[in-house]
């Protein structure tokens, strides 16, 4: 007997539909020579910290004395169940994979685990806990690139040994124990110092930073006047719009027209009218992040949503794995493509067979291809109006880049020159046989050019005009997810922004994939949208229709990390995620990924990381730092400076922990309750945003500058 252990229920009803002949049990299906079971996605999960290292104090509550904390041996715990009273959760259904893996009947166990890192691990970790660590069975592996039923049959004819995917587990286990580092420590640590929940992960703060930044600089932003030399003169009745490259700062009005005059009194000559048709291209296939950019931009639909509902497509069999960072498919799947080109053809779409390198290319995928329509066809009437939304959209690509009709543009290029002093260039594109685009978005409008010839003469009327710089714009779903796609390339142009299919992303995306691949990416394809989500339901960022803002727990957390010294940035992440493609290419061992979280950990644990002149330590939350001066209650650190104890009874002396933006360290608190007078500190900012330096003192029950010298 064979035994199969699904991720999650939905694909196990599915091997069991393509197997056939099979009878339900209790927690599993029997029958034609193969037993089905299934796990309910992750029933293990890594131990916490008390664990390892038990709290001195003997209690569960988060305590400073037992972090930081490096596991010599992670240890996965079986997942509590929701409902403790009753049997039918976790607990029992890991009990039945147990079991079944024990029969003696069963001579194969499959792992059929998703098809990425985390779903490897997953099934794994079943089978090795129902072995207690020593698996004495063959497993094998189940690949499934989509859930239809022929995919499965295919596969099940053709496993491989689950120990060829030991790089991929790898990859994942190092990624479980660097994120487990992070986030319990880093977390611990930065709630206790706050007083404040504070969740810091390796991937949730440089995305909440980046949102941080973008608003910070917008809300910071001070907008400059200059002048941009522009002419809007008609020439045989059509306006001929010419703006010149230099630009004047808002004091040089005076060359600004100066330039303009000159321009004015030269001849403005067409030297060149360049006119031809050209073939326009369909955007690739799609990733998960470029469909969710386009989901997101075109019908605002978040990314939760439309993963949720691009993954209930793939487990009904009508698309394949939607959790793949590529937009090309393999050479080996050219036949598959075929038999879905002929579905295709039936509904209507004009298609035809393409054997090019822009869609099929092994060395731009990892694991997985891009995401494609099956041969699988679902009625329109019974999915609901998203889920019409986005299989269409998959559908739609697909149609468009096998489309038999190309679009074909006249794209015409004028060249004016001015005096010898300046060249214009005129571009514009005409779309003159639609081909694909009647199928797939392409927002383009045409742009027609006035009808002028080589040697004509241009009218210019060259004035300066008054322009404003403008702010940086919000992240928006697409903006933020090409930001994490490869958080050190510059964004595109605004003006590339404004088509669905971007004409250039054709051309070369080899610096794209290279940083995939390389792991420099922040969050990947399958965990990107939970980690947005969790920022978002902690109430660090808000999605107000397809844009992200920062909110004030947000700006808390990005800003108290910051005091803390825990620079989570997208370097250090990214070193992280290098790290662990090294893991999968076999360069460095999991203990390797590991010691460098643990490395950076410690830095930040470490004692004396504090000197005098960089007094910035404010402490934990609940620190005692002094007595009153008003009533001789304690003063303690609170969430946002230092507090009397006595406050409840009317007490209202305070010091604020931030003041005129420099951290009041504990040390200077507590230096001004005794002494009445703090250290000199120094790098104050002033509302006019001027530095300055002062000492802080008492007077009469309040805190004040005193900026003399004693």
């Amino acid at each position: 007997m064979i035994l199969i252990i699904a991720e999650k229920p939905s694909l196990a009803r599915n091997i069991t539909s393509a197997v056939g002949g099979m009878s339900k049990r209790d927690g599993y299906f029997e029958g034609n020579g193969y037993i089905v079971t299934w796990a309910f996605g992750h029933l293990f999960s890594l131990a916490d910290v008390e664990d390892y290292n038990p709290s001195p104090e003997g209690t569960h509550y988060w305590t400073m004395s037992n972090l930081p904390c490096f596991p010599h041996k992670y240890k996965f715990e079986i997942k509590k169940d929701k409902n403790k009273k009753t049997d039918t959760g976790v607990l029992k259904q890991f009990q039945t994979i147990k079991k079944l893996c024990c029969r003696d009947d069963i001579e194969i166990i499959v792992n059929a685990g998703d098809s990425d890192r985390e779903g490897e691990i997953i099934v794994r970790l079943c089978i090795e806990k129902a072995f207690d660590g020593v698996v004495t069975k063959t497993v094998k592996r189940l690949w499934l690139p989509d859930q239809t039923t022929e995919t499965i049959n295919k596969a099940l004819s053709g496993m491989k040994d689950d120990s060829e995917y030991d790089s991929l587990a790898n990859e994942g286990f190092a990624r479980t124990f660097i994120d487990w580092l992070y986030g319990v420590n880093l977390t611990r640590y930065a709630t206790l110092k706050s007083g404040t929940l504070l969740r810091v992960g390796r991937v949730i703060v440089p995305i909440v930073k980046a949102i941080y930044d973008r608003d910070m600089a917008i809300k910071n932003f001070v907008p400059d006047i200059y002048y941009a030399i522009v002419s809007k003169a008609k020439t045989n009745g059509t306006v001929v719009p010419l703006q010149s490259k230099v630009k004047f700062d808002k004091n040089q009005l005076v060359a600004a027209q100066a330039l303009s005059d000159r321009y004015n009194a030269a001849d403005a000559i067409v030297t060149s009218v360049r006119r031809k048709k050209e073939q326009l291209l369909p955007g690739k296939l799609y990733s998960l992040t470029k469909l969710q950019n386009v989901l997101g931009k075109k019908y605002k639909m978040s990314m939760p949503d439309s993963l949720a509902i691009v993954q209930k497509l793939y487990e009904e069999g009508y698309v394949t794995y939607p959790r793949t960072n590529s937009e090309y498919l393999a050479t080996a799947e050219k036949d598959k493509v075929k038999q879905i080109l002929e579905n295709v053809g039936k509904m209507g779409y004009p298609v035809e067979f393409k054997d090019s390198k822009t869609i099929f290319d092994d060395s731009k995928i990892e694991s997985h291809s891009a995401l494609t329509p099956t041969y699988k066809i679902p009625d329109k009437n019974k999915l609901t109006p998203d889920e019409t939304k986005v299989y269409a959209t998959i559908m739609r690509r697909f149609a468009a880049v096998f489309c038999s009709r190309p679009c074909i543009a006249d794209k015409t290029e004028i060249k004016i020159d001015v005096g010898g002093m300046e060249e214009f260039i005129l571009k514009g594109t005409v779309i003159v046989e639609p081909g694909w685009t009647k199928y797939d978005d392409y927002n383009a409008k045409d742009k027609f050019l006035p009808d002028l010839k080589k040697g004509d003469k241009v009218v210019t009327d060259f004035a300066p005009v008054e322009k404003e710089t403008s702010p940086p714009k919000h992240y928006t779903i697409e903006t933020l997810n090409n930001y994490l796609k490869n958080p050190f390339k510059e964004e595109k142009a605004a003006s590339h922004a404004e088509n669905s299919v971007d004409e250039t992303e054709n051309i070369n995306d080899d610096e794209e994939y290279r940083a995939i691949f390389e792991g420099l990416e922040l969050g990947t394809e399958a965990t990107r949208t939970g980690i947005i989500d969790n920022a978002r339901k902690s109430n660090y960022i808000q999605l107000k229709k397809d844009v992200y803002l920062i909110q004030p727990d947000g700006i808390f957390l990005i800003e108290a990390l910051s005091r803390m010294h825990i620079g989570m940035d997208k370097f250090k992440t990214a070193e992280l995620g290098r790290s662990l493609k090294k893991v999968y290419h076999g360069e460095i061992k999991i203990e390797d990924s590991t010691m460098l979280a643990q490395k950076e950990i410690s830095e930040i644990f470490s004692p004396g990381k504090m000197s005098e002149e960089d007094d910035t330590d404010d402490g934990f939350f609940g620190d005692n730092v002094g007595k009153c001066p008003l009533c001789g209650g304690n003063i303690t650190r609170t969430k946002f400076g230092y507090g009397c104890s006595n406050y409840k009874d009317g007490c209202k002396f305070s010091i604020g922990g931030i003041i005129c933006k420099r951290v009041i360290s504990v040390s200077n608190a507590t230096k001004l309750l005794e002494e009445g007078r703090t250290s000199k500190i120094n790098g104050f900012t002033s509302k006019n945003g001027k530095l300055f330096d002062a000492f802080l003192k008492l007077e009469n029950g309040k805190v004040v500058f005193d900026f003399e010298n004693r």
